[in-house]
Order: structure tokens, then sequence, then C-alpha cells
């Protein structure tokens, strides 16, 4: 236990320092982009003084060092700054969003480990059959189809031709009225679900075709285990542990790919929030939209370390000796 806990506190520390240099790395790349901030507050043709008076109202007047300070203080007090548009405060209206963003993507996730798994493992025991051919051939093509193309599929079918769900949108009350959302996110569930689980299946079928080939699967079946047993004791937790990482990268690049999904439905999720701010100049908007963005991969990173340390001793071992 004293060897899980000081790996505990290492990853943590690695957690921090990772979350201070995304800040800064986002913080560099916004003001290397053209343009001045100040520019969203003005109209087209204002005399210099006003412009002046923007840049002193945004802080881009002040040095570099100067601006990153404030930047970086006020993230140590939770404050994301006000909308130069709509002047409210930034993380309130990022929390709002999440709350679209947020199960859209865990709802996404949960249905595409559900569909993959069983699919993944059947993929790889029945390899020789027909069937399990089939799944690995529709896993590659479902790779290979745009996300936004599911979408539209998904949209004109239940939608538009048999009316089953809406279109788009999302309940103006939002989780209030949990029908209402739930029935707005089935689609886009669906869509997410279809193409992570095809990736998925690719990494199950390989992580158990590992398994079936190992010597601790063979010397469990020399022992009397059945086939199921000898896989369920012995096979899973040790093919879980590759599994485990890929589904940490897939869980990161599906929030931070829905902003497609959330553009086709129409969803006002942190996709929808972020085009916007873009569109409009808006920089604190994005910039907390990205670093919110940023926060939530490194934390998923952080858990999917710690999930394979908890499933295989191999790892805490490794940990335990590394204190030595």
């Amino acid at each position: 236990m004293p060897a899980i806990f000081s790996y505990l506190l290492r990853r943590l520390a690695i957690l921090i320092v990772s979350i201070v240099i995304a800040a800064a790395v986002l913080f560099l790349l916004l003001r290397l982009l053209p343009g001045d901030p100040a520019n969203a507050l003005v109209s087209v043709g204002a005399d210099p003084e006003q412009i002046e008076a923007a840049r002193r109202q945004v802080g881009s007047d002040l040095p570099l060092s100067e601006q990153f300070v404030r930047f970086v203080s006020s993230l140590a007090r939770f404050d994301l700054g006000n909308s130069f548009v709509s002047h409210a405060p930034v993380l309130p209206e990022i929390g709002k969003r999440l709350a679209v963003t947020v199960p859209l993507t865990l709802m996404s996730f949960l249905l595409a480990i559900t569909i993959a798994l069983p699919l993944g493992i059947v993929a790889a025991v029945k390899a020789d059959r027909w069937y399990g051919s089939m799944i690995s051939v529709v896993s590659q093509l479902g790779i290979a189809v745009p996300v936004f193309w599911i979408g539209i599929l998904l949209v004109t079918v239940f939608a538009v031709n048999l009316r089953f769900f809406p279109s788009g949108g999302f309940p103006s009350r939002g989780w209030q009225r949990p029908e209402a959302a739930f029935e707005a996110l089935v689609l886009p569930v669906v869509t997410i679900a279809i193409v992570m689980s095809a990736s998925l299946i690719r990494y199950v079928r390989s992580a158990a075709q590992d398994v079936l080939g190992s010597d601790y699967l063979r010397t469990a079946r020399a022992l009397g285990a059945s086939f199921s047993e000898a896989l369920i004791r012995h096979g899973i937790r040790n093919g879980a542990v590759p599994v485990i990482s890929i589904l940490g990268i897939e869980l990161a690049s599906t929030l931070l790919g829905a902003v497609v999904v959330e553009r086709v439905f129409s969803l006002p999720g942190l996709g929808s929030m972020l085009l916007l701010g873009i569109e409009q100049r808006d920089y604190p908007n994005v910039q907390g939209v990205l670093f919110i963005s940023t926060l939530l991969v490194l934390l998923v990173g952080f858990a999917a370390d710690l999930a394979q340390r908890i499933i295989d001793p191999r790892l805490r071992g490794r940990a335990a000796g590394s204190d030595r």
C-alpha cells in the first residue's frame, strides 16, 4: 500500500506539471494567432483611441509576461474571465455546456464498450469462422466511414423517415426534462458509439488473440480448467491492461471530437461554444473551452493509468521496485 501511495503522489505531481505546461502552451498559441483580442470589442472603422481603450480593457496592451501572470493567477482562482461578446462569466457557461457534452461522451463510451468487447472477443476466438472474419471486416469499414456521414444517415432514417427521434437540438430546460434530454441524445450517442466501437473491436481482438496464444492460458488448460474458465480467470485481467490504455485514449479523443457530432445535431455543448467563440473572436470563451477540454483529457489519462496499476499486479510490483 505505501508503494501505491507513493506512486499516486508522483502521478499527481506529473498531472499538476502537465496542467501548468498545457496552460502555458495554450496561452502562447492563442497569442501567436494573427489579430488582437480587442478587435472583438470594436466595430469596423474604429479610431485609434477606441482601439487603445479596447486593448486596455482586455489587457492586450500589457507585456506578454504580465498577461501570462494574470492568466495563471486567474486559473488558480478558477476564474476563466468574462466573454467579450456576452460579458457573462465563462466558467458557468462551460458548466452548462458540459451538462450536454459529458453525458454525450460517457453514454457513447459505455455503448461502444458494450458493443466492442463481445464482438472483439468473438472475432478473436472464432477467427476461423465466417462470422469472426465478418466482424473484423465490418470494423475496418466502420473506421473508414466519417462520423458526420453516419450522423446524417441516422437522422435521415430514424428522424426524417421513421420519426422515431428528433433530428437535432436539446430541450431548453435541459436535464429538468430527462426523457426529452435522453431522447435528444439517442442519435448522437449511437453515431459516436458506432465509430468508436469499430476502432475498439480491433484492439479487443488483438488483445484477445495475445491471450489465446499465451503460455499461462495453455498451462491453465493443462491443469484441467475448461477454455471458458481459463479465459475468465486468467485471460480477461491480462488482456484488459492494454485495452484500458486504449479506452483512455478513445474516451479523450471522443471528448475532443464531439464538436463534429454536436454540430451535426445542433447540440449546445462545448463544441458549439468553441466554434462560436472562434467565429466571434471571443478569446475568453475559446481559451476557457480549450483549457477545460485539455484538463479533462489529462484527468482521463490519469484515471486510465491508475486503473492499469490496480488491475495488473505486475505494474504494482514494478512501482514498488522503483521505490527501493
